[in-house]
Protein backbone atom coordinates (compact mmCIF):
# COMPACT_ATOMS: atom_id res chain seq x y z
CA UNK A 1 0.00 0.00 0.00
CA UNK A 2 2.85 2.71 0.73
CA UNK A 3 4.32 1.64 -2.48
CA UNK A 4 1.09 2.54 -4.12
CA UNK A 5 1.01 5.86 -2.29
CA UNK A 6 4.75 6.68 -3.08
CA UNK A 7 3.53 5.92 -6.95
CA UNK A 8 0.87 8.80 -6.27
CA UNK A 9 2.87 11.21 -4.54
CA UNK A 10 5.52 11.21 -7.74
CA UNK A 11 3.74 11.17 -10.05
CA UNK A 12 0.21 13.42 -8.82
CA UNK A 13 1.12 15.88 -12.02
CA UNK A 14 0.54 13.43 -14.47
CA UNK A 15 -2.13 12.12 -12.90
CA UNK A 16 -3.96 15.13 -12.65
CA UNK A 17 -3.15 15.86 -16.04
CA UNK A 18 -4.54 12.26 -17.20
CA UNK A 19 -7.71 12.63 -14.97
CA UNK A 20 -8.77 16.28 -16.08
CA UNK A 21 -7.88 15.33 -19.86
CA UNK A 22 -10.20 12.19 -19.48
CA UNK A 23 -12.75 14.63 -17.78
CA UNK A 24 -12.77 16.98 -20.94
CA UNK A 25 -12.82 14.49 -23.34
CA UNK A 26 -16.26 12.67 -21.56
CA UNK A 27 -17.73 16.24 -21.30
CA UNK A 28 -17.18 16.64 -25.04
CA UNK A 29 -18.37 13.44 -25.87
CA UNK A 30 -21.47 14.06 -23.29
CA UNK A 31 -22.59 17.57 -24.16
CA UNK A 32 -22.16 17.26 -28.13
CA UNK A 33 -24.34 14.72 -30.09
CA UNK A 34 -21.66 14.51 -33.12
CA UNK A 35 -18.86 13.46 -30.90
CA UNK A 36 -20.94 11.08 -29.00
CA UNK A 37 -22.19 9.16 -32.00
CA UNK A 38 -19.05 9.32 -33.80
CA UNK A 39 -17.23 7.98 -30.57
CA UNK A 40 -20.39 5.32 -29.95
CA UNK A 41 -19.80 4.27 -34.12
CA UNK A 42 -16.15 3.95 -33.36
CA UNK A 43 -16.77 1.68 -30.39
CA UNK A 44 -19.38 -0.38 -32.66
CA UNK A 45 -16.78 -0.84 -35.57
CA UNK A 46 -14.31 -1.81 -33.59
CA UNK A 47 -16.13 -4.11 -31.34
CA UNK A 48 -18.35 -5.63 -34.33
CA UNK A 49 -17.01 -4.83 -37.71
CA UNK A 50 -13.67 -5.47 -37.58
CA UNK A 51 -13.86 -8.68 -35.46
CA UNK A 52 -16.49 -10.18 -37.91
CA UNK A 53 -14.77 -9.09 -41.03
CA UNK A 54 -11.92 -10.44 -39.34
CA UNK A 55 -13.90 -13.69 -38.25
CA UNK A 56 -15.14 -14.05 -41.53
CA UNK A 57 -11.79 -14.13 -43.34
CA UNK A 58 -10.22 -16.37 -40.85
CA UNK A 59 -13.32 -18.63 -41.27
CA UNK A 60 -13.28 -18.65 -45.28
CA UNK A 61 -10.10 -18.92 -45.71
CA UNK A 62 -9.65 -21.47 -42.53
CA UNK A 63 -12.51 -23.78 -44.01
CA UNK A 64 -10.64 -24.06 -47.62
CA UNK A 65 -7.27 -25.28 -45.34
CA UNK A 66 -9.54 -27.02 -43.68
CA UNK A 67 -11.07 -29.09 -46.46
CA UNK A 68 -7.73 -29.33 -47.97
CA UNK A 69 -6.47 -31.18 -44.73
CA UNK A 70 -9.29 -33.71 -44.38
CA UNK A 71 -9.44 -34.15 -48.09
CA UNK A 72 -5.45 -35.22 -47.79
CA UNK A 73 -6.94 -37.25 -44.12
CA UNK A 74 -9.14 -39.22 -46.65
CA UNK A 75 -6.40 -40.18 -48.84
CA UNK A 76 -4.30 -41.46 -45.65
CA UNK A 77 -7.80 -42.77 -44.17
CA UNK A 78 -8.93 -44.45 -47.76
CA UNK A 79 -4.98 -45.82 -48.33
CA UNK A 80 -4.88 -47.77 -45.23
CA UNK A 81 -8.62 -48.93 -45.34
CA UNK A 82 -7.73 -50.53 -48.80
CA UNK A 83 -4.05 -51.80 -48.36
CA UNK A 84 -5.13 -53.73 -45.11
CA UNK A 85 -6.32 -57.52 -45.82
CA UNK A 86 -8.07 -58.35 -42.60
CA UNK A 87 -8.34 -62.18 -41.87
CA UNK A 88 -11.38 -63.04 -40.57
CA UNK A 89 -9.92 -65.66 -38.33
CA UNK A 90 -8.25 -65.03 -35.25
CA UNK A 91 -4.91 -64.92 -36.61
CA UNK A 92 -5.19 -61.55 -38.33
CA UNK A 93 -1.72 -60.53 -39.35
CA UNK A 94 -1.32 -56.66 -40.28
CA UNK A 95 -0.41 -56.94 -43.79
CA UNK A 96 -0.27 -52.51 -44.68
CA UNK A 97 3.43 -53.04 -43.76
CA UNK A 98 3.60 -55.07 -47.52
CA UNK A 99 0.61 -54.55 -49.37
CA UNK A 100 0.74 -51.21 -49.95
CA UNK A 101 0.11 -50.89 -53.63
CA UNK A 102 -2.98 -48.52 -53.56
CA UNK A 103 -2.14 -44.91 -53.95
CA UNK A 104 -4.88 -42.06 -53.68
CA UNK A 105 -4.79 -38.53 -55.47
CA UNK A 106 -7.05 -36.11 -54.75
CA UNK A 107 -9.03 -34.09 -57.42
CA UNK A 108 -11.61 -31.68 -58.20
CA UNK A 109 -14.06 -31.90 -61.07
CA UNK A 110 -14.29 -29.20 -63.29
CA UNK A 111 -16.30 -30.58 -65.71
CA UNK A 112 -19.30 -32.80 -65.68
CA UNK A 113 -21.87 -34.48 -68.11
CA UNK A 114 -24.63 -36.71 -67.31
CA UNK A 115 -27.31 -36.08 -69.30
CA UNK A 116 -25.99 -37.94 -72.71
CA UNK A 117 -25.32 -41.31 -73.05
CA UNK A 118 -21.63 -41.72 -73.10
CA UNK A 119 -20.94 -39.05 -70.16
CA UNK A 120 -17.45 -37.94 -69.31
CA UNK A 121 -15.82 -35.97 -66.37
CA UNK A 122 -12.92 -33.34 -66.82
CA UNK A 123 -10.30 -33.47 -63.62
CA UNK A 124 -7.81 -30.64 -62.60
CA UNK A 125 -5.02 -33.74 -62.52
CA UNK A 126 -2.88 -34.83 -65.25
CA UNK A 127 0.44 -36.25 -65.66
CA UNK A 128 1.89 -34.00 -64.03
CA UNK A 129 0.58 -35.34 -60.88
CA UNK A 130 1.73 -39.43 -62.25
CA UNK A 131 -2.16 -39.42 -63.18
CA UNK A 132 -2.66 -41.70 -66.01
CA UNK A 133 -5.35 -43.82 -68.49
CA UNK A 134 -7.30 -46.70 -66.64
CA UNK A 135 -6.92 -45.58 -62.82
CA UNK A 136 -10.03 -45.06 -61.20
CA UNK A 137 -12.04 -42.97 -60.08
CA UNK A 138 -14.41 -42.29 -56.46
CA UNK A 139 -15.69 -39.82 -53.91
CA UNK A 140 -16.18 -40.37 -50.61
CA UNK A 141 -19.17 -41.96 -51.18
CA UNK A 142 -18.53 -44.57 -54.06
CA UNK A 143 -17.62 -45.25 -57.79
CA UNK A 144 -17.18 -42.50 -60.51
CA UNK A 145 -15.62 -44.37 -63.19
CA UNK A 146 -11.87 -44.64 -64.97
CA UNK A 147 -9.65 -42.22 -66.19
CA UNK A 148 -9.67 -42.64 -70.04
CA UNK A 149 -7.19 -39.27 -71.26
CA UNK A 150 -4.66 -37.17 -69.90
CA UNK A 151 -2.71 -34.34 -70.72
CA UNK A 152 0.31 -32.46 -68.84
CA UNK A 153 -2.55 -30.86 -66.42
CA UNK A 154 -5.86 -32.46 -66.59
CA UNK A 155 -7.61 -36.06 -67.49
CA UNK A 156 -10.82 -37.05 -68.49
CA UNK A 157 -12.98 -39.52 -66.87
CA UNK A 158 -15.30 -42.49 -68.93
CA UNK A 159 -17.78 -42.36 -66.27
CA UNK A 160 -19.81 -44.76 -64.64
CA UNK A 161 -23.07 -42.98 -66.35
CA UNK A 162 -21.42 -43.83 -69.70
CA UNK A 163 -23.21 -46.76 -72.05
CA UNK A 164 -19.57 -48.24 -73.07
CA UNK A 165 -18.54 -48.79 -69.51
CA UNK A 166 -18.44 -52.00 -67.56
CA UNK A 167 -17.09 -52.97 -64.37
CA UNK A 168 -16.72 -55.72 -62.36
CA UNK A 169 -19.25 -55.50 -59.42
CA UNK A 170 -20.88 -58.05 -56.22
CA UNK A 171 -23.40 -58.30 -54.12
CA UNK A 172 -21.50 -56.84 -51.03
CA UNK A 173 -22.71 -60.35 -48.78
CA UNK A 174 -21.53 -62.76 -50.78
CA UNK A 175 -18.92 -63.73 -53.70
CA UNK A 176 -21.31 -63.81 -56.39
CA UNK A 177 -20.08 -61.37 -59.44
CA UNK A 178 -21.17 -59.93 -62.65
CA UNK A 179 -20.95 -56.14 -64.28
CA UNK A 180 -22.75 -52.81 -64.20
CA UNK A 181 -23.23 -51.07 -67.32
CA UNK A 182 -25.40 -47.94 -67.64
CA UNK A 183 -28.67 -48.05 -69.78
CA UNK A 184 -28.50 -44.21 -70.48
CA UNK A 185 -31.93 -43.68 -68.79
CA UNK A 186 -32.01 -42.31 -64.80
CA UNK A 187 -28.46 -40.80 -63.77
CA UNK A 188 -29.55 -41.85 -60.20
CA UNK A 189 -29.45 -45.71 -61.79
CA UNK A 190 -27.37 -48.17 -63.12
CA UNK A 191 -27.67 -52.10 -64.26
CA UNK A 192 -25.97 -55.05 -62.91
CA UNK A 193 -25.88 -58.14 -64.55
CA UNK A 194 -24.58 -61.73 -64.70
CA UNK A 195 -25.56 -62.34 -61.18
CA UNK A 196 -26.73 -66.45 -61.22
CA UNK A 197 -29.93 -67.56 -60.29
CA UNK A 198 -28.52 -69.24 -57.14
CA UNK A 199 -27.47 -65.95 -56.07
CA UNK A 200 -29.21 -64.61 -52.52
CA UNK A 201 -30.40 -61.54 -54.34
CA UNK A 202 -32.77 -59.21 -51.86
CA UNK A 203 -33.77 -55.62 -52.12
CA UNK A 204 -32.38 -53.05 -50.43
CA UNK A 205 -28.98 -55.33 -50.98
CA UNK A 206 -25.88 -53.15 -51.27
CA UNK A 207 -23.33 -53.81 -54.57
CA UNK A 208 -19.26 -52.91 -54.55
CA UNK A 209 -16.73 -53.14 -56.76
CA UNK A 210 -15.52 -56.97 -56.95
CA UNK A 211 -11.75 -56.62 -56.83
CA UNK A 212 -11.31 -58.58 -60.03
CA UNK A 213 -9.86 -55.99 -62.10
CA UNK A 214 -6.55 -54.29 -61.53
CA UNK A 215 -8.51 -51.13 -61.58
CA UNK A 216 -10.73 -51.34 -58.40
CA UNK A 217 -9.92 -52.71 -55.15
CA UNK A 218 -12.41 -54.51 -53.66
CA UNK A 219 -15.63 -53.35 -51.46
CA UNK A 220 -15.83 -49.95 -52.85
CA UNK A 221 -19.00 -48.71 -52.77
CA UNK A 222 -21.95 -48.47 -55.41
CA UNK A 223 -25.42 -48.77 -54.70
CA UNK A 224 -28.04 -50.45 -53.17
CA UNK A 225 -30.47 -52.99 -55.06
CA UNK A 226 -33.43 -51.31 -56.22
CA UNK A 227 -35.48 -53.88 -58.27
CA UNK A 228 -34.48 -57.43 -59.50
CA UNK A 229 -36.09 -60.14 -62.26
CA UNK A 230 -34.75 -63.36 -63.78
CA UNK A 231 -34.11 -63.04 -67.87
CA UNK A 232 -35.94 -64.54 -70.65
CA UNK A 233 -34.27 -67.64 -69.81
CA UNK A 234 -34.13 -67.41 -66.00
CA UNK A 235 -30.47 -68.31 -65.47
CA UNK A 236 -29.40 -64.29 -64.85
CA UNK A 237 -30.83 -61.90 -62.59
CA UNK A 238 -31.20 -58.52 -64.08
CA UNK A 239 -30.78 -55.96 -61.56
CA UNK A 240 -31.60 -52.55 -60.93
CA UNK A 241 -29.38 -50.35 -58.77
CA UNK A 242 -29.93 -46.93 -57.00
CA UNK A 243 -26.29 -45.36 -56.68
CA UNK A 244 -24.87 -43.77 -53.42
CA UNK A 245 -23.70 -41.03 -55.47
CA UNK A 246 -25.39 -38.20 -56.82
CA UNK A 247 -23.51 -37.99 -60.55
CA UNK A 248 -25.17 -34.89 -61.15
CA UNK A 249 -23.49 -33.61 -58.07
CA UNK A 250 -20.15 -34.73 -58.16
CA UNK A 251 -17.22 -31.92 -56.72
CA UNK A 252 -13.93 -34.15 -54.95
CA UNK A 253 -13.02 -37.03 -56.31
CA UNK A 254 -9.95 -39.07 -55.48
CA UNK A 255 -8.29 -41.11 -57.85
CA UNK A 256 -6.72 -44.67 -57.44
CA UNK A 257 -3.89 -46.26 -58.80
CA UNK A 258 -2.69 -49.90 -58.29
CA UNK A 259 1.24 -50.19 -58.59
CA UNK A 260 1.25 -53.37 -59.01
CA UNK A 261 -1.08 -53.38 -61.75
CA UNK A 262 1.61 -53.79 -64.34
CA UNK A 263 3.12 -56.67 -62.53
CA UNK A 264 -0.11 -58.19 -62.29
CA UNK A 265 -0.72 -57.78 -66.42
CA UNK A 266 2.47 -58.28 -67.32
CA UNK A 267 1.99 -62.18 -65.52
CA UNK A 268 -1.54 -62.42 -67.44
CA UNK A 269 0.11 -61.90 -70.14
CA UNK A 270 2.47 -64.40 -69.99
CA UNK A 271 0.13 -66.98 -69.28
CA UNK A 272 -1.73 -66.22 -72.27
Amino acid sequence: MQQIVNFILRNKSFLLFALLLFISVMLTIQSHSYHRSRFINSANFLSGGVFNTSNNISDYFGLREQNKLLQEENNKLKSILFNTEKNKDSTFVDSLSFANHYKFTAAQVIRNSYAATNNILLLNKGNNDSIKQDFGVISSKGIIGIIEKTNAKYATVLSILNTTSSISAKLKKTNHFGSIKWNGKSPNHIQLSEIPKIAPVATGDTITTSGRSTIFPKGIPIGTISNFKLDTAENYYEIEVTLFNDMTNIEHVYIIENTDSKHIENLLDTND
